[in-house]
């Protein structure tokens, strides 16, 4: 059996070796506070607290992610490799939905104030179905680095050849060349 997570580690935390002093500000990530601003969503927007962006997590088995949704925005179909998704809904409405490994999909439309589990690995969605207001929740990982795998990206933008998709995907090559350009990020 394999298993992919956060090692156990044998001291109360881990310094990485950039840190040369270890006080109160270590322990405290201050990432989330552009979130006070109170400024709406004007896309979809996700931030985290991950081993990347707070280092006192390694280790730790732990992270979280603020989720914005602006009005008819999607958090598209991903999966995270490391870790399960325990999702709690602060503000809005959110169908939500996860595909177990028998290919059956299980949605849910949820409310302010409810919770929903994406279980480690399995591709799941969120949705801000209302074409007016905005939906914020907060994620929480069971992993200091849950890792994301954006399936339209991981599909659509990695240089898999247009032939194998539009076989894959029974289709035709234009088909996968509009999918891909609509995918591809604007030039700055």
């Amino acid at each position: 059996m394999t298993s992919a997570g956060d090692p156990d580690i044998t001291s109360d935390f881990v310094v990485p070796p950039n840190v040369t002093a270890v006080d109160g500000n270590f322990f405290t990530f201050t990432g989330m506070r552009a979130l006070m601003s109170m400024d709406l969503p004007t896309a979809f927007k996700v931030t985290k607290a991950s081993t990347a962006e707070f280092p006192a997590l390694v280790g730790q088995s732990v992270s979280m992610a603020v989720l914005e949704f602006s009005a008819g925005s999607v958090n598209p179909p991903h999966t995270h490799p490391r870790a399960s998704e325990l999702l709690f809904l602060l503000y809005g409405s959110l169908e939500v939905g996860v595909v177990d490994t028998t290919n059956k999909l299980f949605t849910q439309t949820l409310q302010s104030g409810d919770m929903f589990i994406f279980p480690k690995a399995l591709v799941h969605y969120q949705y801000n179905t209302n074409q007016t207001d905005i939906a914020v929740a907060f994620s929480a990982f069971g992993s200091a680095s849950a890792g994301t795998v954006s399936l339209p990206s991981s599909v659509f933008t990695t240089g898999i050849d247009s032939g194998i998709l539009a076989k894959s995907f029974k289709t035709n090559v234009s088909t996968i060349e509009a999918l891909k350009l609509g995918l591809t990020p604007p030039k700055a």
